[in-house]
């Protein structure tokens, strides 16, 4: 089964600084049939203006992965870590019993990118923060493992959750294939360029809730960037 969800169809606020879609309930979006897919609970598609962002506030018990898509994100914690994410690159925290954290742009052009939490497998647990480089390059026609909390996934970024983010980047007319246990629920968006999902097509920044499926085969209409979710 897969349901598309096109970028139209999203929930959203624009707070001037921020311009958000929600690909799930969130803040003052409400929708009842999108609260969640699997352990996956948010996928928001943000836009943050340059020399703006999000103040310190807290977090407990979330995985929440960052994945930034143009422009920068300068991330500090009560934890004491700082770092700057740029374009492809990825960061992930884990909140645990508690962390208060700010993310700014403090670039001077827009930054955009996806911010994906994920339900832990337990609650609890000291927070943590760490961010990796994945260049697009490396990813060329497959997918990459960026995040994870699955056995033999060591390489990417840990997270505390039976689950999966992976990358990938398709030229036109090329196909990337991805196994997937049917039992589970994956979410795949398009960053950029129309793919097709299983036949199903995918316009830029639509998603697609997946389960019951066995294997995906994205095929790019166009030079494309997805982004896939795999959970529990």
């Amino acid at each position: 089964m897969i349901e598309k969800r096109t970028f139209e169809s999203l929930g959203g606020a624009d707070h001037g600084w921020l311009k958000a879609k929600h690909h799930f309930s969130f803040a003052n979006y409400y929708d009842p049939k999108r609260m969640g897919w699997g352990a996956l609970r948010v996928w928001n598609d943000d836009e943050i203006a340059p020399q703006s962002g999000f103040p310190p506030h807290p977090h407990s018990d979330m995985e929440i992965i960052t994945y930034v898509r143009e422009g920068a994100i300068t991330h500090k914690d009560s934890m004491g870590n700082e770092g700057r994410t740029g374009p492809g690159d990825v960061q992930v925290m884990s909140a645990g019993t508690g962390v208060r954290h700010a993310e700014y742009n403090l670039e001077s052009e827009l930054t955009r990118l996806f911010q994906i939490w994920i339900e832990p497998d337990r609650a609890g647990g000291p927070p943590s923060w760490g961010a990796r480089p994945f260049p697009k390059a490396d990813r060329a026609g497959k997918f990459v493992t960026l995040a994870s909390g699955l056995p033999g996934d060591e390489d990417a970024l840990p997270i505390r959750t039976s689950a999966r983010v992976a990358g990938a980047t398709i030229k036109a007319g090329e196909t990337a294939d991805y196994a997937i246990d049917p039992s589970r629920h994956a979410y795949l968006v398009t960053t950029l360029g129309a793919v097709e999902v299983n036949g199903v097509r995918l316009d830029p920044r639509d998603g697609a809730a997946i389960t019951g499926e066995s294997a995906l085969r994205v095929t790019a209409l166009q030079d494309a960037e997805v982004v896939l979710v795999d959970a529990a």
